[in-house]
């Protein structure tokens, strides 16, 4: 028998070589491209946004506790704390969609900019001015705020830069602490009205220009012993776990001041007595008798045992919203008129059920009469509430809300900001060595260990002005539908008698 010829061979076994070489690069890509099919889908929910092709591994935090020794006495800021960190920037999520109220907060001042003239004229009402240097933090105060509100908002922000460090620009802001707005948008209408000045506060409403911001409680509120917002969040999904919404009581539950508000009062009306029931279930909330009683009936957490609870605004906006809605129960909210940063993206019905203000007693009995008539969707319009709250206002989004609004707001400034002459600097360890008590204790809590080994999360993009007033019509319409079935309602019990 004839060999084959040696060419023969070589060619055939070249042939098996990339053959085999062949399928082990297909089976290679097809593995690859499986995975990040995979990684793509499972992540969809979170909207991660590919920000490089090189994946880094995360760095590891660096702890950087406070100086608080002997030796520091004077409570100078140190400058061992880092300056600049370097971040994953693999991947990041879009932020939530109440992110995008930035840019409307912002628009007065899109065009113009915002002048340093602007800026001092914002002093009028204010009762601080923060102004950021190359990462420092200095403050001028004009007047003292009620209780602890300026401290609790200013620990908030240093909070933020120990969370970012070297990641904020030079800014200079004016803060608002009290309650209602006051930079009213038609004082600044017209070709010879002047550019409204911009001012921080913790609420706004459709006739006021002010420049909504986290309100101080997220890091406490010593006053009426309110936890941190991070550890409250946990004590309140464990309140949720330990009373199942079919197992709660059938009824409104509200617990508040009613001397803050006219409306309070009114509401006080709608309690359960001999005459009449309106599924209502109010208490009175006496806040020098809780101090005196160390607050044990007071903790929100507790209070997650009802299946439906009111929101209704005090002399403005109220921040026990948030408490309120992450409770698992139908958020029963009195039409409001001031809102504060998340608020606007809520959705009646979706995740609270609205209730007349001018008509409270009928509307809060029909609510719940509605929704022990349909428990499975009153259950997962309190659900969809309270998942907002842990999912989308957990602490990180809020320092990101944080970091993109003076972002945005620093890109507006046309001048240099400068340290004010009357300014002092501040850091945690002149906030916090120094403090006593709950103060102390609530700073100690809140602080942020070491810089974020994550970037903020990316800003979403304004809203197109048709997408703006589609969303909007569609809450008026979503409201306007719960009235109609309200009527229906009374005039079909009106029948009956």
């Amino acid at each position: 028998m004839k060999k084959a010829p040696a060419a023969c061979s070589i060619t055939i076994y070249t042939f098996f070589v990339f053959f085999i070489l062949f399928v082990a690069a297909a089976f290679i890509s097809f593995f690859c491209f499986s995975s990040r099919f995979i990684f793509l889908v499972n992540n969809s929910e979170r909207k991660a946004v590919p920000i490089s092709e090189n994946h880094r591994k995360t760095p590891r935090p660096i702890v950087v506790p406070l100086n608080c020794s002997a030796r520091n006495l004077t409570q100078t800021c140190p400058g061992n704390y880092p300056t600049t960190f370097d971040t994953d920037l693999a991947w990041k999520p879009v932020c939530p969609d109440y992110f995008r109220w930035i840019h409307e907060d912002l628009k007065p001042w899109k065009t113009t900019g915002i002048s340093r003239d602007m800026v001092e004229r914002a002093k009028r009402s204010a009762h601080f001015r923060l102004v950021i240097v190359k990462g420092k933090v200095y403050i001028e105060k004009y007047k003292k705020s009620i209780q602890t509100r300026d401290v609790f908002t200013i620990w908030g922000i240093l909070q933020l830069l120990r969370r970012y460090p070297g990641k904020l620009p030079d800014l200079e802001l004016t803060f608002d602490c009290n309650d209602r707005p006051v930079i009213r948008s038609g004082h600044h209408r017209g070709p010879n009205s002047t550019s409204p000045p911009p001012l921080f506060r913790y609420c706004g409403d459709r006739w006021t220009l002010d420049v909504v911001f986290p309100d101080w409680s997220f890091w406490g509120w010593p006053e009426i012993n309110m936890k941190p917002w991070g550890n409250l969040l946990k004590d309140l999904k464990e309140g949720n776990n330990r009373t199942k919404w079919m197992e709660r009581e059938p009824y409104a539950y509200w617990k508040g001041n009613p001397l803050v508000a006219e409306t309070r009062r009114d509401l006080l009306t709608c309690n359960v007595s001999d005459v009449q029931d309106w599924n209502a279930r109010l208490f009175i909330q006496d806040w020098m008798l809780e101090s005196q009683q160390g607050y044990k009936q007071s903790d929100v957490s507790n209070q997650c045992t009802h299946r439906y609870k009111i929101y209704i605004e005090g002399w403005t906006w109220s921040v026990s919203e948030k408490y309120i809605l992450a409770c698992d129960s139908v958020t029963l909210m009195v039409k409001p008129r001031y809102y504060d940063f998340f608020m606007r993206s809520l959705q009646p019905v979706h995740h609270y059920w609205p209730i007349k203000d001018n008509d409270k007693c009928r509307s809060i009995k029909f609510a719940v009469d509605w929704g022990n008539s349909h428990k499975q969707k009153a259950q997962a319009i309190g659900k969809a509430a309270s998942d907002f709250i842990q999912e989308e206002l957990k602490m990180d989004y809020v320092y990101d809300y944080m970091f993109h609004l003076l972002n945005e707001y620093a890109k507006l400034l046309r001048f240099k900001p400068t340290i004010p002459e009357g300014a002092v600097e501040v850091c945690s360890e002149t906030m916090a060595c120094s403090a006593e008590g709950v103060e102390k204790k609530f700073m100690m809590e809140s602080l942020v260990n070491s810089p974020s080994v994550t970037s903020p999360c990316a800003l979403p993009p304004p809203y197109d002005p048709p997408v703006l007033g589609a969303l909007l019509w569609k809450k008026a319409n979503s409201i306007k539908q719960v009235e109609r079935w309200e009527n229906r309602y009374w005039e079909k019990l009106n029948q009956q008698h």
